[in-house]
């Protein structure tokens, strides 16, 4: 690849990165390897500071062996205090809203320096809030909006409402989230998981359930429990896995793929257990392997990319199976941001559906089994949104490396 750094005397560009919002969520682990992935394609010079707000569980390890030049920098570290001072441009990655705003605030403020916006979503209410956010809030996003550089959103929802409150940064335009690019892998693990549960590759399909409100009270220390989230997850927790253990009950029944029940976050294993395995007839169980522990990315991925495909309640491990060119089936409902749109952005609106609706609902089941019974076709299908897909990456690490030849 050409450069415009790499015959001059001109110093790499050093970016500062801020990612890495949690781990009990496989998918927010992803973020951060996706970003550092296309770095580490796209603009190879660059010196890459990691500024992350959570990397404990083997994260941070995980992270400085695939990345070995990856340099972290934690809160509150003279480290930190180093990328400020060293670092030329800010890049917050992919999240469910401008996560770190009021870091990107500092930043602006403190060193005067460049900043952009990748993959994220922008939300009248973030994920976690149960009431739209203020008027003032949403002028401050508005704000930060305008003096990125660039500003790429991971749906075009979100795009088209950051333009009609009025955010004018001088690139704004749909940019996948980085999780596409995620591509760690753990095969040992993943070899030893399906060997001990009787999985062969290409011979099963994966089923990930989740609750309408990720229930923190129960996987993260110290998160307060919160009663009227936890009575609508209550309410809500039938009526959004009956359709998938219909799918699983006709997947087992008329091919000869079984189904992996497995999380994305911490909570799901019970979930998966109670609302999926434990309802199954006896004589379909036998064919359903239930992950009772939570696992990271890498399984995770080593583990999508020997299956025949996914569908679920849950948006990161569908995005990393597209980014493998594995097929995945997005559900969604009310209470999640628009983030589930980007599958209708990237050709993949015959795999997204609504909760919320019944005449959606009942098209999950014969989808899933034309993935199940129609395998080439549901890869070329795949393979046509991840080329989708890398096409927009691409065009997003141009406009970023032009930053630094400004």
């Amino acid at each position: 690849m050409g450069s415009s750094f790499g015959a001059s005397s001109r110093p790499p560009p050093r970016i500062l990165l801020r990612s890495s919002w949690q781990t009990v969520n496989i998918g927010d682990i992803a973020h951060t390897p996706g970003v550092l992935s296309l770095l580490r394609k796209y603009l190879p010079e660059a010196e890459v500071t990691l500024w992350p707000s959570n990397v404990d569980n083997g994260i941070e390890e995980l992270l400085t062996t695939e990345f070995p030049r990856l340099k972290i920098a934690k809160p509150g570290s003279p480290a930190l205090e180093r990328a400020f001072e060293e670092c030329d441009f800010l890049l917050h990655g992919s999240g469910a809203s401008i996560v770190a705003e009021r870091d990107l605030i500092r930043w602006r403020e403190e060193t005067g320096k460049p900043y952009g916006i990748y993959g994220i979503t922008f939300p009248l209410k973030n994920s976690w809030q149960t009431v739209p956010r203020s008027k003032e809030a949403l002028a401050r996003s508005v704000d930060v909006l305008d003096q990125a550089r660039f500003a790429y959103f991971r749906d075009s929802k979100s795009l088209e409402l950051a333009k009609r409150l009025g955010a004018n940064a001088p690139v704004m335009a749909f940019g996948p989230d980085g999780a596409f690019a995620c591509d760690l892998r753990d095969p040992e693990k993943a070899k030893r998981f399906l060997e001990d549960n009787k999985l062969e590759e290409g011979k099963f399909l994966c089923c990930i359930p989740r609750l309408r409100y990720t229930p923190y009270w129960a996987i993260k220390e110290g998160a307060p429990f919160d009663e009227a989230k936890h009575a609508r997850n209550e309410a809500m927790k039938e009526p959004d896995h009956e359709p998938l253990r219909r799918a699983i009950v006709e997947v087992v029944t008329q091919t000869d793929l079984k189904v992996l029940i497995c999380p994305e976050d911490r909570s799901q294993m019970a979930v998966g257990k109670e609302m999926l395995y434990d309802r199954l007839p006896s004589a379909v169980r036998e064919r359903v392997v239930w992950r009772r522990d939570y696992w990271l990315t890498g399984e995770a991925v080593s583990v999508f990319v020997r299956s025949a495909g996914l569908f679920g309640n849950e948006m990161h491990s569908p995005i990393m199976c597209i980014g493998q060119g594995v097929p995945a089936i997005v559900c969604r409902f009310a209470e999640q941001t628009s983030k589930g749109f980007m599958w209708e952005d990237i050709g993949l609106g015959d795999w997204l559906f609504d909760h919320d609706s019944p005449a959606d609902q009942e098209k999950i089941v014969p989808t899933v089994l034309e993935i199940a019974t129609n395998p080439k076709a549901a890869r070329a299908k795949a393979a046509q949104a991840k080329a989708f897909v890398e096409k927009q990456q691409k065009r997003t690490m141009d406009v970023l490396r032009k930053q630094f030849s400004i």
